[in-house]
Formats: structure tokens, sequence, C-alpha cells
């Protein structure tokens, strides 16, 4: 059976994400019962964009580790790919662009590897070297830096930040005897993302002191800390049975993945807004575009895979 190489409380995890879904779908039913004078038009479009992408999730992790690092590839493909497509590009850049997506199946390559060095330099230093140099060659020097300094953010975010998350399927399973790199995904990833859907339910409400209001007028400092609050109470629920963090690291943990998802959603928040854009696509029907949907685990990913190796590993 292709799910036999998880952990069983994994196993009972994804099961657990699949019977919230049904939940939310069964909720969103009753609502438009109960309520048929309003429109859940829109929430009904979140929660069923919400089953195709929990349900490629839960399919790569149960099908084999191979599969899921090459699911976790093609999001950074798709990352990238809307990136540029938003940003500005010069014609004579093409081929750099070529070597840019030439990167990710490299990036996932040394993954599948467990060839750690080259994880963490590859991108970093190697690709931050070759491509000005790459650019160089072509002889054309209007707007170089400004075309050498988006490539290379969107290459960071959209390939080797996200590249962290796939690289905890490879670490040795004996660190984490309950859950397995399988365990160390789904605890970040739905860490993660319950922190974007706790700190909206902790602001809407009771939100009324902005953060960053020119940035992202939605933040305030009630959902922050809300979500904060809450993404480290189900970080110290959860990692007993996902993970090999104590008490102590598992608060941390928690802060960590609340701070780190706070971090990532203004930052891709202050880039569409420079760009003066809403959403930065439509792929996801109810969520925009995949940059919408990443936004936080481009920066939780790293945060949590250093401190976790640097503990365990």
């Amino acid at each position: 059976m292709p799910w036999r190489h998880l952990q069983p409380n994994v196993l009972i995890g994804l099961c657990s994400v699949l019977g919230v879904l049904i939940s939310a779908s069964v909720l969103v039913r009753l609502l438009q019962v109960l309520r048929p004078q309003k429109d859940f038009s829109e929430v009904r479009l979140r929660v069923r964009t919400w089953w195709v992408m929990a349900g490629l999730f839960v399919a790569a992790l149960v099908l084999s580790n191979d599969f899921a690092l090459s699911f976790f590839g093609f999001v950074s493909f798709l990352a990238l790919k809307e990136y540029l497509s938003l940003t500005a590009t010069r014609r004579a850049d093409r081929r750099v662009l070529f070597w840019a997506y030439l990167a990710i199946p490299l990036q996932y390559y040394w993954i599948s590897l467990g060839w750690y060095g080259m994880f963490i330099v590859f991108i970093p230093v190697i690709m931050f070297l070759c491509l000005p140099m790459r650019m160089v060659l072509i002889g054309e020097t209007s707007g170089y830096l400004h075309a050498i300094g988006t490539l290379h953010w969107g290459l960071m975010v959209t390939v080797f930040c996200l590249s962290h998350v796939a690289y905890l399927l490879v670490l040795p399973e004996k660190g984490n005897p309950v859950g397995g790199g399988a365990g160390l995904v789904l605890f970040l990833v739905a860490l993660t993302q319950l922190n974007d859907v706790a700190q909206f339910c902790w602001g809407k409400p009771f939100g009324r002191n902005k953060v960053l209001p020119t940035v992202s007028p939605n933040k305030s400092y009630e959902g922050l800390f809300g979500g904060l609050a809450t993404t480290i109470a189900l970080a110290v629920l959860l990692a007993p049975y996902l993970t090999p963090l104590n008490l102590r690291e598992s608060l941390t943990a928690g802060l960590l993945i609340g701070m780190g998802g706070f971090m990532g959603d203004v930052m891709v928040a202050a880039l569409k807004r420079d760009l003066g854009i809403k959403d930065s696509g439509n792929i996801l029907p109810g969520h925009g575009g995949i940059l919408d949907r990443v936004n936080s685990l481009t920066c939780t990913a790293p945060l949590f895979f250093h401190f976790i190796y640097y503990l365990h590993y």
C-alpha cells in the first residue's frame, strides 16, 4: 500500500485534515439553508478550492516521497512563473530566465539525494553568481540592477525558501520517530495555514489597531497576537504526535511559525501594492494566485526547517 511509509500519527493527521474540510462543507451548506437571503458563494468557492489544494497535498504525502518532492517542485515552478509574469523582465533576459527555471529541478534533485551542502548553497551562492554573469554576457546594461535583483528575490522566495518544506521529507527518520519527515511537513503546513485563519478570525471582530496600514490594512495587532496565541497553543498540542519537540521547543516553534507567517504575508502584500494588484493571480478560485496561498510558507518553511535541523539533526 502506498501509505505504508507513513507513521500512524501522520495518517491520523491527514484524515483529520479531510475531516475539517468535510465539517466546513457541511457548515456552509447549513448556512445556505438557514440564511438563504445571504450570499455564501465566495465562502463556498473558497472551501471548494481548499478541497483541491488539501487533496493534492494529502495525495502527495500518501503516495511516496518522490511524488511529494515532485509536487513541491511543481508548486515552486508555478510560484516562480506567476512571480515572473507579474514583474517586469527585459526581453534580452529570456535565456537567463531559462536558467532560473532550470534551477528548480536541480534544487529538488539535491533534496532527493539528501545532499544538504549543495541544497543550502546552490541558489544563494551558485545561482547568485551565475545568473548575473549570464546577464553580463548578453551585453545589455540598461536595467541590469533591477533585472538581476528582481530575479534573485523571486528565485529565493519561490524556490529556495519553499524547497525547505520538501527537505523535511528526506530528513533521517531516527530524528523524528513519532512522525518522520511527513510528520514535520504536516506540522509545518497545517500550523502555517491555521495561523493565517486564526489571525483573520481574531482580527475580523476585534481588530482596531492596524499594524501596517499602508501595506496590509486588514492586519491588526489584535489579529496578530490572537493568531500567535492560537498557533502556539496548537503547536504545543500537535508537537508530541508529529515532531520530536519538547514543550519549550514546541512553544518556540509555534512562535516562529506565527511570526514567520505574518512576515511572509505582509512581504507579498508589499509586493502586490508595489505592482498595483489585489491578487497575484486567479489560478485558485476564491484565493487568488499561488503566491497568495504560499506567501506565509515562504518564511515559515526556512525558519522551522533550520530550527528543527539545529535541534534534532
